[in-house]
C-alpha cells in the first residue's frame, strides 16, 4: 500500500497546504527568495516552477488562480517570464540555511535563478 502518494502532508489540512503554497509562491515571485523549512521548500520548488512554465505558455487563467496578487501577476509576466525565457526548467534553488532555534527544525531558502 502506497502512503506517500501526493507530497508531504506537512501537518495541514489539504486547503491549508495549498492555501500555504499559494502564499509562499506569491512571495517567492514578490521577493525573489522566501525562507522556511526544507520539507516546506522542497514542496514550493515543483508548485512554483510549473506556474512559471504555465506563464512562459501565455496560459493567464491557470497563474491566476494560484497567484492571487495584481502586482506579483504582472510581475510575473512582465520581469519573470522574459528572464527564464531560454531556460528549459529549474528555475529555482533550494540552499540549507540554518537549524530554527526553538524546535531544532532545518530552514532552507528557495530562490530564483537568475
Amino acid at each position: 500500500m502506497i502512503k506517500t502518494l501526493g507530497g508531504r502532508r506537512l501537518g495541514r489540512t489539504g486547503s491549508h497546504r495549498r492555501a500555504m503554497l499559494r502564499n509562499m509562491a506569491t512571495s517567492l515571485f514578490l521577493h525573489e527568495k522566501v525562507e522556511s523549512t526544507v520539507a516546506n521548500c522542497k514542496e514550493l520548488r515543483p508548485f512554483a516552477e510549473k506556474l512559471i512554465t504555465d506563464a512562459k505558455k501565455g496560459k493567464h487563467r491557470e497563474v491566476r488562480r494560484d497567484v492571487q496578487n495584481k502586482d506579483v501577476f504582472k510581475k510575473l509576466f512582465d520581469i519573470l517570464v522574459p528572464r527564464f525565457q531560454n531556460r528549459p526548467g529549474g528555475y529555482t534553488q533550494i540552499l540549507r540555511t540554518r537549524t530554527r532555534q526553538g524546535d531544532n527544525a532545518e530552514l532552507g531558502m528557495v530562490r530564483l535563478i537568475g
